[in-house]
């Protein structure tokens, strides 16, 4: 087994499957261990098994099609997601599908797209038959727990963090061609995936929030992968110790682990979250069978668990407040040298000047969005601060309560007046902080936040501007207690405080007067209002015979962010124009991307027009004549030219597709990778029609560089034919052999890919 600081017993990976017997028996699979099922019986015991079954399609359960129950999306998002389901066919709304605005960049840039994407929003509920939420009235996933939740359910979202297992949903963030899909009336076909338990035991101390639990399980699954693409499944009597908030909080951040789902068992307290909402219906009972098998099991001791902190520029990059406060210029110095990898050297980075008299001081504080925005978070911020003042100095302290109807509870209880009297700011439902659109620090400055990311870039700053801030993760307790002592970090275990625990009431007249519910029905006479801003996908071609991609950008991290694909933040103003987002692709990873592929694909456009594409690209002549010694039948006729990036685990992080359509708008074709870190980028790639190649090479020792051409011949037989293996050649003095796969890929997947893209395939089909 192994194990991560901060307790001995804190948490624990078991190295094989596990037995789970009544719930509460962990019984390690030696091999020879006697129980009364067989693993394959005991394997179909489990929550998530159950929720699978019922909405697979297919009769295999080894190769599943699911239909979801409901959908959303947010504005980043629903427009791109809309214009291909309408380009696809699209009449109706086929299911529940929830359009949120949370997501709006305050016009930062771009005129009025903001609003333009919204009204096409809600003429699109209108027409469609979904419900539109408008913008201020709650993130995205805190309406989704409110008012779509239900137990034994399953939710699709286009946001990563669309995880609502501790209400018994089973929800997955994807990226949007997963729900255009759906929208379709087509499936969500995946292999089915492996299940791991997280055994939750004992009960957190005083002061100890959602998120730290969170961060402590990423900390000890992220960098071995130990729950990637799996599904994760809490048990164990800790679970009952519980607040169904508290629960949401750590379920929400499980995405930071790279699992596909998440799932918990239910108790009284989960009927009381949907009593509260007046939802009592859709509460449903959800336990492990008595013997359940498990591929894995995550114990963790909630008993052991301290205030945490994720340190740039990663969830993962895990320390106990204590640990870092006694450790300061050791740690500091480690997560300097640490992001010298995730900045290039592109500014000069430093943390120790952080340090004041022995003491680590930022300049600001931040409780937000799905993760930190719940109800009692924000009340035990609250409890700590009363009484108590930020100070006259460098830090700020902003709150961002989930929805509305959080809000008003706050200010009807009182802790919105502790707050404020403290010198927090105070704001509406907004996932700016977020993804890079609210709260941009100084620069050189520190920002504590209860939110979900903290990514190179996240908090807007620029380092082609030489702009740099960072951002750490943490509880909104400790965040608190950090403000309390006016901007020296602090953990809430070391305040005395008295947490009043006061009670939630939900006002659903609050939706019920702004939001639009079409019930369903769609009314087809409604005209979509489209903004000036808001553009068609453009023409696509199918994937040729044979394939020319340049090499136009190299990346050795050990893992590439979709923020460093395509960066949040003012991009999003460009959400709703392929083209103009495009311009934004790896601007702040590699600046001259854009300009390499743009110069590439200006041969994809001749032979698309019918000319020849060495007369558009000078630099074809040497590498086609190469070719032609060996293949001398390829021309424009058979012959797609383009771009690829390499990357060695690329796809870590947000669900959107805009890290995947803008390197296709801009003429890539494929990818290459080490290992691709999430399913929902790699099938982003494959729903806009590019190859998501993997090579053994190592990354340090490639047979290609930044700037080489591939040719990969018969690349559509190859596909067709579902070559283990296809032979392509780095183009140099010589055709040198470059062996390239492609990994399981379904017939679907397969005939996207050869169509060219996802609106292809259902023109085609």
């Amino acid at each position: 087994m192994d194990q991560i600081e901060g307790g001995l017993y804190m948490i624990k990976l078991y190295e094989n499957g596990v037995y789970l017997l009544n719930g509460t028996e962990i019984v390690e699979d030696t091999g020879n261990v006697q129980v009364p099922l067989t693993k394959e019986e005991a394997t179909q015991n489990t929550m998530a098994y159950g929720i699978l079954k019922a909405h697979n399609t297919s009769e295999n359960m080894e190769r599943l099609q699911i239909r979801f129950d409901k959908l959303t999306s947010h504005d980043i998002t629903f427009v791109g997601i809309i214009q291909t389901a309408r380009a696809s066919g699209l009449e109706k709304f086929p299911m529940p599908y929830v359009l949120t605005n949370c997501h709006n960049s305050l016009c930062a840039v771009g005129g009025t797209i903001n609003e333009d994407d919204h009204m096409f929003g809600l003429t699109c509920a209108k027409k469609y038959g979904g419900m539109y939420v408008p913008p201020h009235q709650a993130v995205i996933h805190q309406f989704a727990r409110e008012m779509l939740a239900g137990g034994g359910k399953m939710i699709l979202g286009s946001d990563s963090h669309t995880r609502y297992g501790a209400l018994g949903t089973m929800a997955m963030g994807e990226g949007g061609p997963e729900l255009v899909k759906q929208l379709l009336n087509k499936t969500y076909d995946i292999k089915m995936p492996g299940v791991i338990g997280i055994y939750l035991d004992g009960e957190p101390m005083k002061g100890v929030g959602p998120q730290d639990v969170a961060l402590a399980i990423i900390g000890a699954t992220f960098k071995n992968g130990y729950v990637n693409n799996k599904v994760m499944e809490f048990v164990g009597p800790g679970v009952s110790k519980l607040s169904a908030d508290f629960r949401i909080g750590i379920d929400v951040m499980t995405t930071e682990t790279t699992c596909l789902s998440s799932i918990w068992k239910t108790d009284e307290k989960i009927q009381e979250f949907y009593d509260i909402h007046g939802r009592s219906e859709d509460y449903k009972e959800l336990n492990p069978g008595a013997v359940t098998y498990y591929d894995g099991m995550v114990y963790v001791n909630l008993s052991e668990i301290k205030p945490m902190i994720a340190m740039p520029f990663h969830p993962s990059n895990v320390y106990t407040i204590d640990e870092l406060n006694a450790n300061l210029s050791d740690i500091l110095h480690d997560v300097e040298q640490k992001a010298l990898v995730s900045l290039d050297g592109a500014v000069d980075y430093s943390l120790q000047d952080k340090i004041r008299n022995g003491k680590f001081y930022v300049e600001q504080g931040i409780i937000a969005g799905c993760a930190g925005g719940g109800f009692e978070n924000i009340c035990a911020a609250a409890d700590i601060i009363k009484g108590k003042n930020i100070g006259a100095d460098e830090f700020t302290f902003s709150v961002y309560p989930a929805s509305t109807p959080i809000y008003m509870e706050l200010v009807k209880n009182g802790a919105i007046a502790d707050l404020m009297e403290a010198g927090t700011v105070v704001k509406t439902a907004f996932c700016g902080p977020c993804f890079g659109a609210g709260d941009t620090p100084a620069n050189n400055a520190f920002s504590i936040r209860h939110t979900t990311r903290n990514f190179p870039n996240r908090e807007g700053s620029k380092l082609q501007n030489g702009q740099i801030s960072s951002v750490a993760l943490m509880d909104a307790r400790s965040i608190a207690a950090t403000a309390a002592n006016k901007g020296f970090l602090t953990s809430a275990t070391a305040m005395d405080v008295e947490y009043k625990g006061q009670k939630y009431h939900f006002d659903k007249n609050i939706y019920a007067n702004r939001v639009f519910d079409s019930k369903g029905v769609a009314d087809p006479s409604v005209e979509i209002k489209f903004g000036p801003n808001i553009k068609d996908w453009p023409a696509m071609s199918a994937l040729p015979q044979n394939l020319l991609v340049k090499v136009v950008s190299e990346i050795h991290d050990p893992v590439t962010t979709t923020d460093e694909l395509i960066p949040s933040g003012e991009t999003s103003s460009y959400r709703s124009n392929p083209l103009g987002l495009a311009e934004f692709a790896l601007s702040r990873k590699d600046p001259a991307y854009v300009g390499r592929a743009k110069e590439v694909q200006k041969a994809q456009k001749a032979i698309e027009a019918n000319e020849c594409p060495v007369d558009a690209l000078a630099e074809l002549k040497p590498v086609m004549d190469k070719i032609h010694e060996t293949y001398p039948e390829v021309g424009k006729d058979n012959l797609g030219v383009g771009s690829t990036i390499f990357a060695v685990k690329p796809g870590d992080g947000s669900a959107r597709e805009q890290a995947a359509s803008c390197q296709k708008v801009l003429g890539g074709w494929a990818n290459i990778a080490t290992e691709y870190a999430t399913k929902r980028y790699r099938s982003n790639l494959i729903n806009w029609g590019m190859l998501p190649f993997l090579t053994e090479e190592d990354h340090e020792a490639l047979s290609f560089k930044n700037g080489d051409y591939i040719f990969v011949p018969d690349v559509r037989k190859a596909v067709e034919e579902k070559a283990d293996v296809i032979k392509a050649y780095v183009v140099g003095d010589e055709l040198k052999e470059l062996n390239l796969k492609l990994g399981d890929l379904t017939d679907a997947e397969r005939e996207i890919i050869l169509d060219g893209c996802l609106i292809n395939y259902y023109r085609n089909h």
